[in-house]
């Protein structure tokens, strides 16, 4: 594997555990602003459960990822850090605002409804905002105004492809979340919660699937070089959907399993995240080898001096940091007694 390979298949990798990471953080931060005061049901409770210990290792990945975009391909990095400069210190302050306002529900009781429904909504907008990335380095958007590298806000938020992936985020983080909570609901043997998100990923399913497509249609009009790259991936997404069908049934005969613990929220849950590999994997293939239409990555690339000592710092610091991923994993997420 060469240099460039690596590096855009760790940076991909990256993206990847930071987009189920961050959906399920975000998504369950609004089903707890949702679901916080109500007495009938234990639905905020068990979203609370999650959220608590998780959020941070969130924000410890998105650091990582950005770091290694930074690290590996500072040519782009200019070009994205010219241009996003608006979107990206606004993701910034909505991370701030979010963060802030959750500490600090636990602590102030009587602002908590207040502090939950601003952590929950600028929760929801940050995957929003940072999906528009993607369409962004498709080309066509950032200009070049006499050696000024600078992004029309106007022309951004009028296209249709922007707004078919900013959809599809959302619709994502919520589905995948309300799936991690049915299965969390399922653990603790609550029956109620796990109807309540099982209803909810019942709905949301279809409309993720059909802005799936979407997304596809409007890439055809707006960026016909991505659409033909996708077309040699087409068993990928195939793949895809076919994971996601696998998860719905699933979920779908949940509601006639009489067992407190249902193993069909997990099957689930683990059958889109398959789905999200196949599809982000076409995706990526079909991307190459740009990566900011027009510019390639062998274009972006750093020196090979600053290749080799980033790739040991980045195998140090997986062995020092994996063995606290994997206690935070069995200590707060699958740990029975905690969930319970």
């Amino acid at each position: 594997m060469s240099e460039t390979q690596f590096s855009i298949a760790l940076l991909w990798l990256f993206i990847f555990i930071y987009s189920i990471a961050g959906s399920l953080d975000f998504g369950t931060g609004f089903w707890s602003m949702v679901y916080s005061n109500r007495k009938d049901t234990k639905a905020g409770d068990i979203a609370n459960k999650y959220l608590s210990p998780a959020w941070e290792i969130t924000n410890v990945l998105l650091v990582m990822f950005v770091v290694a975009l930074v690290s590996f391909f500072p040519n782009a990095t200019f070009t994205l850090g010219t241009a996003l400069m608006v979107p990206a210190n606004l993701i910034l302050v909505l991370l701030s605002i979010r963060t802030a306002f959750m500490v600090f529900a636990y602590s102030a009781k009587e602002y908590k409804t207040i502090l939950n429904r601003v952590s929950g909504v600028t929760g929801i907008l940050v995957p929003a905002l940072l999906v528009v990335v993607l369409p962004i380095t498709h080309g066509g958007f950032i200009q070049d105004v006499n050696g000024v590298l600078q992004l029309p806000l106007s022309k951004v938020f009028t296209s249709p492809t922007v707004y078919a992936f900013i959809g599809m985020a959302i619709s994502m983080t919520l589905y995948l979340s309300a799936l991690l909570l049915a299965d969390y609901a399922s653990i603790t043997g609550d029956r109620s919660a796990l109807d309540i998100y099982r209803k909810h990923s019942m709905w949301i399913g279809p409309f993720t699937i059909l802005l799936g497509f979407l997304i596809i249609l409007a890439i055809k009009n707006e960026a016909n070089w991505l659409y033909v790259n996708l077309r040699n991936y087409l068993l990928w997404i195939i793949l895809s959907v076919l994971s996601f069908f696998v998860g719905y049934w699933s979920l779908w005969r949940t509601q006639n399993d009489t067992n407190e613990e249902s193993r069909g929220p997990r099957i689930a849950l683990i059958s889109v995240i398959v789905q999200l590999f196949f599809a982000s994997y076409a995706y990526g293939k079909a991307h190459l080898p740009y990566l900011v239409y027009p510019t390639t990555i062998q274009e972006s690339i750093t020196n090979s001096a600053m290749y080799r000592a980033l790739v040991v710092s980045y195998i140090v610091g997986t062995f020092l940091m994996l063995p606290a991923f994997i206690w935070h994993w069995r200590l707060f997420i699958r740990n029975r007694e905690y969930v319970k």
